[in-house]
């Protein structure tokens, strides 16, 4: 247990049933009394809420799990990955990966954070190589000026790519900004 004047950006708390990560964190002083105003992260759904806390206030401080999962494929809702440690197979709901399926292949290993046996969220590696499986067509005057068009990458993403890319092109992709980083 920690109290409201403890807490620090990057904790993370159980409050009312939710697991939130502390953003930040600032004493407020105001006629004498004062309080720590604190913007927390919902773990679960990326919600950011304002919480106001007494300086003796208790806060339950919960630690979290890290693991390094391997993506295997998709069943129904969910999907199946296995965990690098112990070679269980686990099962995480689509709710939990969200728009990051678009860059999900077979083999890719991602970063899991836990609490218990529940999956907080994944963070995929910021770097990929996928290949591209369709690539719009680009009129000939404008692949002189060096403009951009959309490839459809194996994983189901979609994203700006320069004219002289092609399908069967294997491209280096950025997943935390989601863009096109080099052919490779």
């Amino acid at each position: 247990m920690s109290t409201g004047q403890q807490l620090t950006p990057g904790a993370t708390l159980s409050l009312e049933g939710r697991i939130y990560r502390v953003e930040s964190c600032v004493k407020v002083t105001l006629k004498g009394s004062s309080f720590v105003k604190a913007k927390l992260k919902d773990l679960a759904d990326d919600k950011v809420i304002e919480r106001n806390f007494k300086p003796g206030q208790a806060v339950e401080e919960v630690q979290l799990l890290e693991k390094l999962l391997e993506f295997l494929y998709p069943e129904g809702k969910n999907y199946i990955f296995l965990d690098v440690g112990n070679l269980d197979q686990i099962s995480v709901p689509s709710d939990r990966i969200g728009e990051k399926v678009h860059f999900l292949k077979e083999g890719v290993e991602i970063r899991a954070t836990f609490y218990g046996e529940v999956i907080f969220g994944i963070e995929l590696p910021q770097f990929l190589e996928l290949m591209v499986v369709k690539a719009e067509a680009v009129e000939s005057t404008a692949a002189v000026g060096g403009s951009s068009k959309m490839a459809f990458l194996e994983t189901g993403a979609s994203l700006e790519v320069p004219s002289f890319i092609e399908a069967g092109d294997v491209i280096r992709v950025d997943t935390h900004h989601k863009e096109y980083i080099q052919r490779v």
